[in-house]
């Protein structure tokens, strides 16, 4: 697997432009992060290999930037895969395991190098019928780098939030992250919409060879439509326009028969793009400080349950 789009220079540039300091060392990219009333900070480095990482490097940039650790979050390396046994013996001679992941552990890929005729054959048969369903109803899609269509996506992927009860970002966030890959070209919306009303838009964006699928939202009105449904037919063939040879979806639940998993109804409905499900190993923690580390964590497993009752 090539360097995931998180561990891309424009990723560091968005981050950089909201206010997140990134730092480029030891060949990967990191965010630090500061702990409430303290004078410490935390490394955040997700999806890296670690057979890219020059570890001493990176030891004493995060050491310079007071950070107390580097939290490896969902490393790009797939269970089962030749990759894991080397992977994790690397990870296991710098780093502890880690008590938690903050990028969904499992995700689906689509191999864009099959032909158009054999994508569509390989969608579940009822996503079939629904995007014809929907062309034959007159759903449209289009494809846009407009900023006034950046705000009809927005509006949906709130609603869509607020009516799911899932954390979802701020507008200037996604803002951002929009402006920096739309300037380098690597951004697109896909917008699907019935008598000029938009019901559904994804953002996709493309970097080495890879189509990623980060963030997306529809409305209920019109569901009978399926928008959502055709939308994702036509990432797979913008995919294929842009030359990408994979379609990433982003996240997914570890276990595709738990009901009650977060992610499960959208798992669900990935999965029947003919999407090849796959889990990640394990987050590591590379340990600076050990004392401030173990407190960081008690405090932060308590923050977490709270934001939980909260919710």
């Amino acid at each position: 697997m090539g360097k995931h789009i998180l561990q891309s220079p424009l990723w560091a540039e968005f981050k950089n432009r909201h206010g997140t300091p990134a730092v480029s060392a030891g060949n990967v990219i990191y965010t630090i992060h500061n702990i409430p009333l303290t004078s410490y900070n935390y490394a955040y480095c997700p999806r890296v290999s670690p057979f890219d990482v020059n570890f001493e490097e990176l030891k004493k940039s995060v050491e310079e930037n007071n950070c107390i650790a580097v939290h490896f979050d969902v490393p790009n390396i797939i269970k089962g895969s030749p990759e894991e046994p080397p992977a994790a013996k690397l990870f296991e001679e710098h780093c502890v395991h880690s008590p938690r992941d903050e990028f969904a552990k499992a995700n689906f890929f689509i191999d864009l190098t099959k032909s158009e005729e054999e994508l569509f054959s390989a969608l579940h048969k009822k996503h079939r019928y629904n995007i014809n369903y929907a062309k034959k109803n007159g759903v449209t899609v289009r494809e846009s780098t407009e900023d006034k269509d950046f705000d009809i996506f927005y509006s949906l992927y709130k609603e869509t939030g607020v009516r799911q009860k899932f954390y979802f970002r701020g507008q200037s966030y996604l803002r951002d992250m929009w402006d920096v890959f739309n300037k380098a070209g690597l951004a697109k919306l896909l917008i699907a919409e019935h008598e000029g009303e938009a019901l559904a838009a994804w953002i996709l964006l493309s970097y080495e060879g890879v189509l990623y699928y980060p963030y997306g939202g529809s409305t209920e009105r019109k569901k009978n439509l399926f928008a959502s449904t055709v939308l994702g037919w036509e990432a797979l063939l913008l995919g294929k326009k842009l030359g990408c040879g994979t379609f990433d979806m982003w996240g997914a639940s570890v276990d595709l028969n738990n009901t009650s998993d977060e992610y499960y109804g959208f798992s669900i409905f990935k999965s029947k793009f003919g999407a090849k499900h796959v889990v990640y190993i394990d987050s590591y923690d590379m340990v600076i400080n050990e004392n401030l580390y173990k407190f960081f964590n008690l405090a932060n497993s308590f923050r977490w349950k709270l934001l939980k009752l909260i919710r």
